[in-house]
């Protein structure tokens, strides 16, 4: 089995002893041992997985390293967050999703106006099943618990991943406040609402509403 860890925050290391992880296609930095590397079609889900994100217009371009040895993978200098599945979903967006067990199976889901919020597409990716993966994000991320007293709401452009029994309501916060110069800047929300987790990065990435 492939053992995730960190080397610093911000620089992910593989040991593999001859299994298999999937990463994003150009993420590896450096490795020591014998590694093949092998260019993945639909996300590493082939021809059923071409379709779908053609369909679906998620993008995500993966590479399949295999071998023995240590391999280190990185993605413009941005943190690197550890998730631990236990037969659970994980939704994350494919620029944030670094490397996967190879176990792990991945897919797309539809997101609606959260996704359209964010300046992506109506769709997000899934990644599912017993597993290491590991996610970038712009800073630390920080992981938030969503309980049925205790929902959530956060800003679009700092949402990174979510984990659990999740329901989610995209609201506008646009008023009349907002046109007369008095509001808060946070035009756009998604509430989470149930029990689960969500990933959140301590920067705001650009939406449609701007840089909020």
């Amino acid at each position: 089995m492939a053992l995730f860890r960190l080397q610093g925050s911000r620089v992910l290391a593989v040991d593999l002893s001859g299994d298999a992880v999937k990463a994003k296609n150009g993420a590896m930095v450096a490795y020591d041992g014998k590694m093949t590397f092998k260019r993945l079609t639909g996300g590493g889900d082939g021809l059923r997985g071409i379709v779908t994100r053609r369909i679906t217009g998620e993008s995500m371009t993966v590479m399949e390293v295999r071998g023995h040895g240590v391999c280190w993978f990185a993605d413009r200098a941005s943190e690197v967050n550890l998730v631990r599945l236990t037969g659970e979903k994980l939704y994350v967006e494919a620029s944030n999703l670094l490397c996967t067990e190879a176990t792990l199976r991945t897919g797309t889901t539809f997101t609606g106006l959260r996704g359209a919020s964010e300046g992506h597409g109506l769709f997000t990716t899934t990644v599912e099943g017993t597993g290491q993966a590991a996610l970038v994000s712009d800073g630390p991320a920080v992981v938030l618990r969503v309980s049925p007293q205790f929902p959530l709401q956060v800003d679009p452009g700092a949402y990174v991943a979510h984990t659990g029994n999740l329901r989610q309501h995209f609201q506008s916060g646009v008023n009349w406040r907002t046109f007369a110069g008095e509001a808060s800047g946070e035009a756009f929300q998604i509430r989470f609402e149930g029990d689960g987790l969500v990933y959140v990065q301590p920067s705001e990435r650009t939406t449609v509403g701007g840089q909020v």
